[in-house]
């Protein structure tokens, strides 16, 4: 195997990108006894996935399958209880209600106020002209 490929691969595989057949021949070479000098610090951890693969435990295992279907029926009873809770309270309380209308009602007292006090600035031009024209009938007063 061509050497600067093998050393491509390595790079390849420490980032994450390489394919299974590329892992085969890396796997493939660092099981030989020969490696490059410099790649020879691999060569424990490749061998070490070959062994491990290998390995078959002697304590038997059984799967439960009935703990599953608690889980479903867990699952079913929480969808069902938040589901419950959620149609429960889907309205506005009372005193939510309340505070809905009295905030509705302050706003509209606030719109009247301001509209209000928009047209008495809008008065205030004509005392500003009532004003001058009584400065210019009457001296102003001494103060």
């Amino acid at each position: 195997m061509e050497l600067a490929k093998i050393e491509q691969y390595i790079e390849k595989y420490f980032e994450g990108t390489t394919t299974l057949a590329e892992e085969k021949v890396l796997k493939t070479y660092f099981s030989q006894d020969e490696v490059a000098p410099h790649l020879r610090a691999y060569q424990p951890m490749f061998r070490f996935f070959s062994e491990a693969r290998e390995e078959k435990s002697a304590r038997e295992f059984r799967l439960r399958s009935g703990r599953k279907r608690y889980y479903a029926w867990f699952s079913v009873a929480a969808t069902v209880v938040i589901a419950l809770g959620v149609w429960l309270s889907g309205g506005p309380s009372t005193e939510e209600k309340e505070a809905l209308l009295a905030y509705e009602e302050t706003v509209q007292a606030l719109y009247m106020v301001g509209k209000n006090l928009n047209k008495g600035a809008n008065k205030m031009e004509y005392l500003n002209e009532f004003e001058a024209a009584k400065n210019k009938i009457l001296p102003p007063e001494n103060k």
